[in-house]
């Protein structure tokens, strides 16, 4: 198969293109990124010289680009992980997540009507189902939970599903669809806020918790949620949505607390700041579905996957201080500029 992965070169996509090459290693894997400030080249540079992958600069919105690269790869399936992904972001400039997470998934649907037979797969978010209450612990998310959205982030990617669904039912495109719970593990852009809380530790900053640190995320091992990708491109039932969850519930302030102990720091370093506007309470999956269809359960309990996480970043500095520092920027200018 030859596969084009779309956003590879940010938190998700580059975990699925390593996952990917060390399971798939006779497939070809094209990854496609613009390379906006979340999108880390170097996140890619273990599989640099892997003889079935290629890395293009492009732009998903960029249809002349987008058609022009399908007529020399003829892929077999795409992945479509590129989004603008930051609320806070989506929130001071919602124009960029509209053009990005809707138009650019509009493009790379109408490069697959073009030329056929291609798999699309629409890598989505548990976001587009707004929130639960917190004193509700027994309702879930579903695949037929009504889209109640909260940020324009969460709005962008609703419509692109529902777009997604459109192009399936009117054009009879081979479209699937997965919703995922919070992402935790390597190569997480530091904004967020597992990278966030351990990069600030590590360099004793105040740690900024929204409000009183209470909404409750599902977090789900990267690792995890690739497997279930590659699971529902490979046997995923056509014109289907598939929840991803980690079945593993935790308030954003106790995950800071665990971090301050896993490092040995003082939890003076908690800093509560003004809530996010909109801020959803709790999200929680129940992957059923996947389970019952494909026979996909997450496998990293969150107590293992923090760890490994943990130690991840304890031993790859290099990576995330080049991120705080701006540095990781020039990246693609060492490594193309000349070519």
């Amino acid at each position: 198969m030859t596969i084009i992965v779309t956003g590879g070169a940010g938190f998700i996509g580059g975990n699925y293109i390593h996952y990917h090459l060390k399971e798939h290693p006779e497939d070809r894997v094209v990854c496609v990124d613009k390379l906006t400030y979340a999108g880390n080249l170097s996140t890619l540079k273990p599989v640099a010289d892997h003889p079935n992958f290629r890395f293009c600069k492009l732009d998903i919105c960029d249809r002349d680009g987008i058609f022009a690269l399908f007529e020399e790869e003829k892929p077999d399936a795409v992945i479509n992980f590129a989004a603008e992904s930051h609320v806070d972001r989506s929130i001071e400039d919602p124009g960029i997540f509209l053009q990005t997470n809707i138009i650019g998934t509009a493009v790379m649907m109408d490069a697959v009507r073009k030329f056929g037979n291609v798999r699309f797969h629409q890598v989505s978010t548990d976001e587009v189902y707004g929130d639960l209450p917190l004193d509700r612990p027994d309702l879930f998310f579903t695949e037929s939970t009504p889209i109640h959205t909260s940020s324009p982030y969460s709005s962008s990617k609703a419509g692109a599903d529902l777009l997604a669904m459109a192009y399936y039912r009117t054009y009879g495109l081979p479209v699937t669809v997965s919703r995922c719970s919070n992402n935790y593990g390597p190569y997480q852009f530091p904004e967020k806020l597992i990278p966030l809380m351990i990069a600030n530790c590590l360099n004793n900053k105040p740690l900024p918790v929204y409000g009183e640190g209470k909404n409750v995320r599902d977090w789900l091992y990267v690792e995890d949620h690739c497997k279930a990708i590659d699971l529902i491109v490979r046997k995923g039932r056509i014109g289907e949505t598939y929840n991803v969850g980690g079945h593993n519930e935790m308030a954003n302030i106790d995950i800071v607390k665990l971090i301050i102990r896993a490092l040995g720091k003082s939890e003076d370093l908690i800093t509560y700041v003004t809530d996010r506007k909109g801020h959803d309470l709790r999200y929680a999956i129940d992957p059923a579905k996947i389970h019952s269809e494909l026979g996909w359960l997450p496998e990293t309990k969150f107590a293992d996957g923090i760890q490994r996480t943990i130690r991840w970043y304890l031993e790859n500095r290099g990576w995330w201080e080049e991120i705080v520092s701006g540095e990781y920027r020039n990246y693609y200018e060492k490594m193309y500029g000349n070519r």
